[in-house]
């Protein structure tokens, strides 16, 4: 499974370094932290439970960086797997 479009625009931003950020995202709730630069490169996407968890998927991103820069040549979103209750 491959992320919408329009999701992966979002998670193409940059953000606060190191923060988790909880959204709704039509149907579905995600959850996604940035990394020290501020990019997304964790999400979870699916139902929120009461804990303020995640059930559903969840994706990493790998990012390939321009040798001694922080400029980004390519990434991708993959799918690592179901999360679900404890």
């Amino acid at each position: 499974m491959s992320l919408n479009p329009k999701l992966e625009q979002l998670l193409e931003k940059v953000y606060e370094p190191k923060q988790r950020y909880d959204k709704k995202y039509g149907t579905k709730d995600i959850t996604y932290i940035t990394n020290e630069l501020g990019e997304p490169v964790t999400l979870f996407i699916g139902r929120r439970n009461e804990d303020g968890s995640i059930a559903g998927e969840r994706f990493v991103r790998r990012i390939v960086r321009q040798p001694a820069s922080e400029k980004i040549l390519k990434s991708h979103w993959e799918k690592k797997g179901s999360v679900s209750r404890s």
